[in-house]
């Protein structure tokens, strides 16, 4: 039978010496191989665990749970999350409502680079946005994203050097394995049709679009918050209020800001 990777995540109670090694020779003596192990948040330790068969996680999850010093908190599959979590010692913040809402702060550009870079990977169509203010390191983010996918990314419209607004694609940019960057201020504010053309055919291809200000994108077009499958919200610190504001007062000299 194929191994398995299964997710282990416990809470400490009391953090006495040798635990961690009470709970590595357990999981010796059942068969079970440990990939990565870390401290995940506060008193949580994760593990991403290699399995034979699902025998051996029920037998583990039934003595650990005899243990009066942790209780387990997560035993499934891993998710994208959990991956993340043991890798870098702490969970992505989501929103409590709205489940393909995440959110960070600038300081955690490297998780959110890791992130990106994880759903980049994925194949067929995936439909990014990005909030954030001026100068938050939205595009720079994706660039990177992209580079750690090892995908070459395409910008259809951005203000990252100068004002961008592609109005034609060459063919060999017309790749599902591609990046497309989308600022959609700058779609929705300044493009010809030539340009929502461009759009809407890459739109049909079965690739990964990002797109920064997803909110004016969808005010302007046919399409809605629901057609995307991931919203990340990246902040300077996290009561940094994203607004639109100040495009709305100075919508006259918008060729001159700089929303990157």
């Amino acid at each position: 039978m194929e191994k398995k990777e299964w997710y282990l995540e416990y809470e400490i109670h009391k953090n006495r010496p040798g635990l961690l090694g009470d709970v590595a020779s357990l999981l010796g003596m059942l068969g079970i191989n440990i990939i990565t192990i870390n401290g995940v948040d506060d008193m949580r330790r994760g593990l991403l665990l290699l399995v034979d068969e699902i025998e051996q996680i029920e037998r583990l999850e039934s003595i650990l749970n005899t243990m009066d010093n942790i209780t387990v908190t997560k035993m499934r599959e891993p998710k994208l999350r959990d991956r993340l979590a043991v890798r870098h010692g702490r969970y992505i913040q989501r929103d409590a409502d709205d489940k393909k809402t995440f959110r960070f702060i600038r300081d955690e550009l490297g998780l959110l680079v890791d992130f990106l870079a994880e759903i980049f990977k994925q194949d067929g169509h995936k439909l990014v946005g990005i909030r954030g203010m001026p100068r938050v390191g939205k595009t720079e983010s994706i660039v990177a994203s992209s580079v750690c996918a090892n995908k070459r990314w395409v910008f259809l419209s951005s203000t990252m050097l100068k004002q961008t607004v592609r109005t034609q694609i060459a063919d060999d940019e017309l790749n599902s394995d591609h990046i497309f960057l989308i600022d959609g201020i700058v779609s929705a504010r300044r493009a010809s049709e030539r340009h929502w053309q461009v759009l809407r055919d890459i739109m049909r291809l079965p690739a990964t679009k990002v797109v920064e200000h997803p909110d004016i994108f969808v005010q302007e077009t046919e399409y809605t918050m629901n057609d995307f499958d991931y919203i990340i919200e990246l902040r300077d610190d996290p009561d940094q209020e994203i607004t639109y504001q100040v495009i709305e007062n100075r919508s006259s000299g918008f060729s001159s800001l700089d929303f990157n």
